[in-house]
């Protein structure tokens, strides 16, 4: 299963959000987006997910344009923003109606959840709208990762997460790309260390466009801190 992003654009007014001419994630990457606010990651991946409309081009997920085919969403997982959840449900909640959508039973449910129990740690159940900024987080990436999706989508995955949740989210990630080695995960992260660490390819965005590639990204790290000025 292969992305594959051909002459895809998106403006809004006179600002060029994304201009990616040719683009592919292959099977079993781990890609790490990075770039300043505003270089277009977090528009590319709503392209991706067709919660926008491109002004021109295509993406393809398996072979298929996600603007004409749901198909894709079978297999996909996904947490931008807190717009994912439903604030009205408790955690619990939320995941039964998530898997029942899939016409999953209450029994895999329950293997599911134990599946993504790590990142779930200190969660209580109460009414998502009640949780701290950082429990609202770890239940977005839980239902991200709820069906064992072959396609992971997370914008910012690391922020409002403590030292702790990171470093279990790092591991977590770590281990789910190893059980499941032909699947994608597609993350942004303004923290370099954190793309490095769980990234298998980088991407640099710059006003919507794709400027620079590492397929190193531990060595990559040098020359990233050095492209922000950030030591």
């Amino acid at each position: 299963m292969d992305i594959t992003i051909t002459d895809l654009r998106k403006t809004y007014g006179s600002v060029t959000a994304v201009d990616v001419p040719h683009f592919v994630v292959e099977s079993g990457q781990v890609l790490g987006l990075v770039g300043n606010n505003g270089a277009g990651k977090t528009t590319l991946f709503r392209l991706l997910l067709d919660l926008v409309a491109a002004d021109a081009g295509t993406v393809s997920v398996a072979g298929i344009d996600v603007s004409r085919s749901e198909s894709w969403k079978a297999f996909t997982g996904a947490f931008l923003d807190e717009s994912f959840l439903i604030d009205y449900l408790t955690p619990s909640e939320f995941f039964r109606f998530l898997w029942r959508l899939s016409a999953g039973s209450d029994d895999s449910l329950a293997a599911a959840l134990t599946a993504c129990a790590p990142l779930l740690e200190g969660v209580p159940d109460v009414l998502i709208r009640e949780l701290s900024a950082g429990n609202r987080q770890k239940v977005g990436l839980a239902a991200a990762f709820l069906r064992s999706p072959e396609l992971v989508v997370l914008d910012e995955p690391f922020t409002f997460l403590d030292p702790s949740s990171q470093h279990v989210l790092k591991s977590f990630l770590s281990a789910y790309v190893k059980r499941h080695p032909a699947a994608i995960v597609l993350l942004s992260s303004h923290d370099l260390h954190h793309v490095s660490d769980v990234s298998s390819r980088i991407a640099l965005m710059e006003q919507g466009r794709i400027v620079r590639t590492f397929d190193a990204p531990a060595a990559a790290l040098t020359a990233l801190e050095d492209y922000f000025a950030v030591r």
